[in-house]
């Protein structure tokens, strides 16, 4: 019935709207496409569902990094098949990276699913559903020449959420050997300057105050600007800092090759942009580093983040890491320690090396698994510890909290500083949205606790560095 069904209740037919369930995998840039997929499909008829038992649209939003991610496709499928029990029509679709890696040897290996959409084609979703059913299954995963971002509904963020994701940047062209990005999300594209920051007022119209700008390699960003030039990420920083309502300005993920000064610079001269960065280096031997193909040295990024401290002290720094990556001996190892302890990280993400079936380094001698368990073990504890002794270096200090959401215990508040570390606090319903100056009195696990200052933040938000 396109996108209404004829249901019964209390004893007579009536239509309602067919709803859509969508579950994402991975990282921001998913959950960003995820809700542009599910905008997509209100535009066309259908309502969201929290409930995937509801819904005649079920899309699994992939991510391919880790490994046996398709494997754990093809389970959730087996298991969302039975819901066809009490609804025939549902129909099941494949997004995201995996669907693009795969294809249709989705279908074949799980008949089960109906469509399967990779990430540039997500704009032809409602066409795609429309063709499904009745025994027919489609595929795209097409590379279209057009950015699918013109063609997407824009981000409807829910009224009262006062945080928000906006992808200004696609793909890469780095092709480190580990990675399928280049394949799956294709080479980088960034979207026009004028189009983000009108998406960006749509947001902060919804009451967004907090907005992270999301890429694979967003510091790559080379958007069009209204007079036909390029803009750089720090050139649109500045431009979104323009919107008065809009308070904190982040951005993931980076490449070290990609920080250039005036991006450094911006995180003293625009006050909105938050002091927390995001950039990974996966491993402190330079031998690995090649054969990663990451085209910087061990010593160029330590070099690189005393340049960004020496332009601002207080910044905290999070990366990313890969151990057991092929090839790595404990030497090799051991300078991923020294590398760690001499920068000192805030927060980090850590991951024992999984190939992904097309990299380059799938194809080489994998390290034995009881080696790279006991070396990401190491890894974990000193990177814990460094985040340990961050978040007690801000015990009895007073930070900006953007309180988002009520917190577990009653009349607490949830919400992130400036270098994103969750913060929680009792307060009252009125700082919902708000930002506030909180005393941090203790460190937990993976938070800070405080008591509300009662002094308000100034509208500027944070207090200029120089």
């Amino acid at each position: 019935m396109g996108s209404s069904s004829l249901i019964r209740q209390a004893g007579i037919f009536v239509v309602r709207p067919n709803k859509i369930f969508v579950k994402s995998y991975g990282c921001q840039m998913n959950v960003y496409d995820s809700g542009r997929m599910a905008d997509a499909m209100v535009k066309s008829g259908y309502a969201e569902t929290k409930d995937c038992a509801e819904a005649d649209l079920i899309v699994l939003n992939t991510c391919h990094i880790r490994e046996k991610a398709t494997e754990k496709i093809y389970s959730e499928v087996g298991r969302l098949k039975a819901l066809r029990k009490k609804n025939p029509d549902l129909k099941i679709a494949v997004a995201g990276c995996v669907a693009q890696a795969e294809g249709t040897e989705i279908q074949r290996r799980q008949p089960a699913v109906d469509i399967v959409v990779g990430p540039q084609a997500y704009h032809r979703l409602p066409d795609l559903v429309a063709k499904a059913g009745s025994g027919t299954s489609v595929a795209d995963t097409d590379f279209p020449l057009r950015s699918k971002f013109s063609r997407l509904p824009r981000n409807r963020l829910p009224r009262g959420q006062v945080t928000a994701f906006l992808t200004i940047q696609e793909g890469c062209d780095k092709f480190c050997t580990f990675c399928v990005v280049p394949y799956t999300r294709g080479a980088e594209d960034s979207r026009p300057a004028a189009e983000v920051v009108e998406e960006a007022n749509l947001l902060v119209e919804r009451g967004a105050r907090d907005i992270t700008l999301l890429g694979q390699n967003v510091n790559s960003y080379n958007g069009v600007g209204p007079d036909g030039g390029k803009r750089s990420l720090a050139d649109l920083i500045v431009e979104l800092s323009k919107i008065e309502a809009l308070k904190r300005i982040r951005f993931t993920t980076s490449h070290p090759r990609d920080m250039s000064q005036d991006l450094i610079d911006a995180f003293v001269e625009c006050d909105k942009l938050m002091p927390y960065l995001h950039l990974p280096v996966q491993s402190g031997s330079d031998r690995i580093l090649r054969a990663m193909n990451r085209r910087h040295t061990a010593r160029q990024y330590v070099d690189l983040i005393r340049r960004i401290r020496g332009r601002r002290p207080d910044i905290v720094i999070s990366g990313d890491f890969i151990v057991a990556f092929p090839g790595e001996t404990e030497e090799d190892f051991l300078q991923t320690i020294e590398l760690v302890e001499e920068v000192s990280y805030g927060r980090s993400y850590s991951f024992k090396y999984s190939p992904r079936p097309g990299t380059p380094a799938a194809a080489l001698p994998q390290i034995d698994g009881d080696v790279a368990s006991e070396r990401l073990a190491r890894l974990q504890r000193l990177l814990r510890k460094q985040q340990q002794e961050c978040q007690r270096n801000f015990v009895g200090r007073t930070v900006s909290v953007l309180f988002e959401r009520k917190g577990r215990k009653p009349g607490q508040l949830v919400g992130k500083s400036e270098h994103l570390h969750a913060v929680h606090a009792q307060a009252t319903a009125d700082c919902l949205g708000q930002i506030r100056k909180v005393e941090i009195v203790r460190s937990e696990a993976n938070s800070l606790s405080g008591k509300l200052v009662s002094v308000r933040e100034p509208v500027g938000g944070s207090p200029r560095r120089r």
